[in-house]
């Protein structure tokens, strides 16, 4: 764990976010206030993972758009 004070951190903050990765970085206020820097995890999503939508449509109307488009080909 590396402690920085609030000064330095705000001269050096992509280092100190680069550091973090590796290991705990705490940075110290002038009044004794401590923070602890620790990245979050990325997730890793899937390209379908996509909101839906929230349309009030039913089944059978999806069924018809879905006949009416394979028609007109």
């Amino acid at each position: 764990m590396k402690i920085y004070t609030y000064s330095k951190a705000r001269q050096k903050l992509a280092d100190i976010l680069e550091e973090s990765k590796k290991e705990e970085v705490v940075i110290r206020r002038r009044k004794g206030d401590l923070f602890s820097i620790v990245p979050k995890p990325q997730r890793i999503r899937s390209p379908f993972d996509v909101p839906g939508l929230s349309k009030k449509i039913t089944r059978k109307e999806i069924l018809e758009a879905l006949r009416e488009s394979r028609e007109q080909a």
